[in-house]
């Protein structure tokens, strides 16, 4: 075809567009093929867009001597694992810690170094089970998070780095942390030894709540789905899935094309949602934490009265929902955040400099019904000051 008339420069935009794997075989046609195949600017290219990286490191984070060096390293690391779905799970990793060290550098160290396969082969062999391909992707990038002190599981500041995070409702509060496979076994062996939970041996525990409330979230080894425990949970078992079945394929196909779990879908929305902005680390005094009450509409809706700025939103709450009783099937809490604009409160063209709540009248609807109707003064006992500039009265 007079291919090697066309010049390096052509060359490389071709061989760019080819990708690596065709890259590959290219370098086999002949020895000025294998130069420009061999172009580390080339590789740099492949290994950026695969793996998000910057730097020739290969999968210990160590360095390495070219890029190309470096992008080999990798493939041959996780050769049992279909390419596509190694680069998915570490594109969802690397925005995870994108967001996380702008936005919630202080849960950066709880992340652990990725498990190793042979500890999540002992880890399999002692719950007798197999781990979804996805998932086992997944903690071959990122072990979990390393938990708070047992005698710190009570002490706020230390407990709010869940990656996953939470919401507090009055005396219930919540602060989910993705579970290192060493503390899944523990979890999960204990939980397999209540009465009722024998015909769930392939299920295991993947996250939960590190503070007094509990939430606590399960993958179901076998079908990929994963499933967080209703306020029937310890009485029967009661759990809700968390990603519809459709979205699942493959988990146990390793020449699937696109397999993938629950865990990895659910890892990734979270992600969408972090970076998205419609959910924030919020702070309330000294402590900061991943609030997942949403922040953007439509999940968030405001509104501006005279100066004063209503904004509320709803979470589910599936640990406080009871799946027997139609009234209480789907529970959701709601957040009601008010401000004072920077003007202040202006009334009939007067300015005022503060403004106080006296009295407070909610609409609740699920839909069209309206299934709560709160028409009294103060709010949560409370008759809050508002000033501008400051922060929110939630």
């Amino acid at each position: 075809m007079g291919l090697e008339s066309v010049g390096g420069l052509a060359m490389h935009i071709i061989l760019s567009n080819l990708g690596p794997v065709d890259t590959a075989s290219v370098a086999c046609l002949g020895r000025r093929f294998r130069v420009w195949a061999s172009d580390d600017s080339l590789w740099a290219q492949f290994y950026s867009e695969d793996l998000n990286l910057s730097s020739p490191l290969d999968p210990n984070g160590n360095p390495a001597p070219s890029f190309k060096a470096a992008y080999q390293s990798w493939r041959e690391e996780f050769a049992m694992y279909p390419w596509p779905l190694v680069t998915r799970a570490k594109r969802c990793w690397s925005k995870l810690k994108e967001w996380l060290e702008v936005n919630f550098p202080e849960a950066l160290p709880t992340l652990r170094k990725g498990a190793t396969e042979d500890e999540i082969e002992e880890f399999e062999t002692s719950l007798k089970v197999k781990l979804p391909l996805p998932t086992r992707v997944l903690y071959r990038f990122c072990d979990g998070q390393e938990l708070p002190n047992e005698e710190d599981s009570g002490s706020l500041p230390s407990s709010l780095s869940g990656i996953i995070g939470g919401y507090a409702l009055y005396e219930h509060f919540v602060n989910v942390f993705l579970l290192p496979l060493s503390q899944m076994l523990v979890d999960t062996e204990d939980i397999m030894r209540q009465p009722g939970f024998s015909s769930r041996s392939k299920y295991i525990v993947v996250a939960a709540s590190a503070t007094y409330s509990e939430k606590i979230f399960f993958l179901d080894c076998r079908s990929g789905q994963l499933f967080v425990g209703t306020r029937n949970f310890v009485t029967d078992g009661e759990m809700l899935p968390c990603v519809p079945e459709a979205l699942i394929s493959s988990v146990h196909d390793s020449n699937g094309s696109q397999p993938q779990d629950a865990m990895l879908l659910w890892l990734e929305e979270h992600g969408r949602r972090l970076h998205d902005g419609i959910i924030k680390v919020r702070q309330e005094g000294k402590i900061r934490s991943i609030n997942l009450f949403p922040e953007l509409p439509p999940l968030c809706s405001s509104a501006i009265t005279n100066g004063v700025k209503v904004r509320a939103s709803a979470v589910f709450v599936p640990e406080f929902s009871n799946l027997r009783d139609e009234s209480e099937k789907f529970l959701f809490a709601y957040s009601i955040r008010m401000s004072l604009s920077p003007n202040g409160c202006v009334i009939n063209g007067v300015t005022f400099s503060s403004c106080q709540l006296y009295w407070r009248h909610w609409i609740i609807r699920a839909n069209d019904a309206v299934v709560s109707d709160v028409n009294a003064e103060a709010v949560i006992g409370k008759f809050p000051l508002l000033h501008p500039g400051e922060e929110e009265f939630v």
